[in-house]
C-alpha cells in the first residue's frame, strides 16, 4: 500500500497536467501516473495548435472558446518557454465555390461567438507576403494560438505540485474498487495506490483504461505526421491551412486523408501537416504521406520549396467516432472520471477539460453543458 491522495490522474500529457493544476489549485491532493514521460504520447507528437477556426458551432466550439481565455490567463502564469504565441490563424481558399463554403462556415462560428473577418484576395499579401498568389481569398481568425505542448505540459505539472510518478512500474494494471464498486484507487505494476477519485487523461489509450475498469470508451488511435523544416526567419507568420482541412478535421473515415497546414515558430523551424489515418498504432514511415505534405505546404507558400526538412515525426491522436471528448464522471463506475479522446484538438481543449474534471471533484458549477460530453454515451441502451 502506497501514500492515498483525493484523486489520481492516470496520463501525464497536457490534458492529465491541467487536470491536475485545476484540481491542486482547488485544493485537492493530487498523484499524476505515467508509464512513461511527461508527454511522451499525443502531447509530445502535436504541433501545439490552439484553434477555434477548424470547429463547427456545438459543445466543441464552447468548449474551444472557454478554454482559450483560459490558455490567455496561464500565459500570464506559465514561464515563457512554454511559447505561447497568440499569432491568429488564416483559412485561405483557392477558388470561388471554396470561399463560398467558408464564409457560410464563418458566419455559424461568428454567431457562437468566435471572432473572424473575411480577408479579400488582394489583401492576404498583408496578413501572409509569402502567400502564393491566385488564392481566392480567405477568413482570419486572431483567437488562434499555439503553445509548444510537451514545455505547456510539463510546467502545468510543476506548477500543480502534484505527485508524479512515472515510468513502468507506474503503469496501471487494474482499478481497486470498495463496495457497490465505487473506485478506491488503482493497481500498477509496483503495487497498489490509493484514492476516492480516478482520472482517465490515458489520451489513445484511454480505451483500454475504461475497459480495466469494465466500461466501454471507443477511443481509437488516429495517425498523423509532422514535417519540420530547418529554422528559418519568419517566413510564415499565422497558421494557415486550406479550407479542406475543416472537411478532414471533422471526417470519420479511416483512410488516407492530407490537407496542407503550415505554421511557423519562435524557434524558427515551420511544421508542416496535416495527414490523418486510422491505422492502429503503426508508427512506419509513409513517404507517400511526406510527399504529400510537402507538396501540399509548397502549393500554399513557394518559398518552401527549396528549404531543407529537419525531421519528421509521427503522433497518434485519440479519436472517438462522434468527434468529441469524454468528459467528467463515469455513472457506470463511481469515481471514474474521463479526459481524453479529444483528437487533434487536445492541447487547445486543455485547460477546459481540466477545469471541469476539478469542478466536478469538488462540487463546484460547471461553467458550461457537459452533456455531450457523457463518457456513457457509446454504452448501447440496453446495458445503461
Amino acid at each position: 500500500m502506497r501514500s492515498a491522495s483525493d484523486v489520481i490522474v492516470v496520463g501525464a500529457g497536457v490534458v492529465g497536467a491541467a487536470c491536475a493544476y485545476y484540481a491542486a489549485r482547488a485544493g485537492l491532493s493530487v498523484t499524476v501516473l505515467d508509464r512513461g514521460p511527461v508527454a511522451g504520447g499525443t502531447t509530445g507528437s502535436g504541433e501545439g495548435n490552439l484553434l477555434v477556426s477548424d470547429k463547427e458551432p456545438g459543445p466543441e466550439l464552447e468548449l474551444a472558446l472557454f478554454s482559450s481565455t483560459l490558455w490567455q490567463e496561464l500565459a500570464g502564469l506559465l514561464p515563457r518557454g512554454v511559447e505561447y504565441e497568440p499569432k491568429g490563424g488564416l483559412v485561405v481558399a483557392r477558388d470561388e465555390p471554396g470561399m463560398a463554403a467558408l464564409r457560410t462556415f464563418a458566419a455559424g462560428q461568428e454567431k457562437a461567438g468566435v471572432t473572424v473577418s473575411e480577408v479579400a484576395a488582394d489583401r492576404l499579401p498583408d496578413l501572409e507576403p509569402h502567400l502564393a498568389p491566385g488564392l481566392a481569398g480567405g477568413f482570419h481568425y486572431p483567437q488562434d494560438a499555439q503553445v509548444m505542448p510537451a514545455l505547456a505540459a510539463a510546467h502545468l505539472l510543476r506548477a500543480s505540485g502534484a505527485e508524479v510518478r512515472l515510468g513502468p512500474g507506474e503503469e496501471v494494471m487494474g482499478l481497486l474498487t470498495g463496495p457497490g464498486g465505487a473506485v478506491r484507487g488503482v493497481r500498477t505494476a509496483s503495487g497498489a495506490l490509493y484514492a476516492p477519485h480516478v482520472v482517465n487523461a490515458a489520451g489513445t489509450w484511454g480505451g483500454e483504461l475504461a475497459r480495466l475498469a469494465g466500461v466501454l470508451l471507443p477511443v481509437l488511435p488516429r495517425r498523423g505526421f509532422v514535417l519540420v523544416t530547418e529554422p528559418l526567419p519568419r517566413v510564415v507568420r499565422h497558421k494557415v491551412y486550406a479550407a479542406d482541412y475543416v472537411a478532414d478535421v471533422a471526417s470519420g473515415s479511416a483512410a488516407l486523408q492530407t490537407s496542407a497546414v503550415v505554421e511557423g515558430t519562435p524557434a524558427g523551424p515551420v511544421l508542416i501537416g496535416a495527414s490523418r489515418e486510422r491505422v492502429g498504432f503503426d508508427r512506419t514511415l509513409s513517404v507517400e504521406v511526406l510527399r504529400r505534405l510537402a507538396a501540399g505546404a509548397t502549393e500554399l507558400f513557394p518559398v518552401l520549396a527549396g528549404v531543407r526538412t529537419m525531421r519528421t515525426y509521427a503522433g497518434f491522436r485519440p479519436y472517438l467516432p462522434d468527434h468529441l471528448p469524454a468528459i467528467g464522471p463515469d455513472a457506470r463506475v463511481p469515481g471514474l472520471l474521463h479526459a481524453c479522446g479529444h483528437e487533434g484538438a487536445g492541447i487547445g481543449l486543455a485547460p477546459a477539460t481540466g477545469r471541469i474534471i476539478a469542478d466536478v471533484l469538488t462540487g463546484a458549477r460547471l461553467p458550461l453543458e457537459t452533456g455531450p460530453f457523457d463518457p456513457a454515451r457509446f454504452e448501447p441502451e440496453e446495458s445503461r
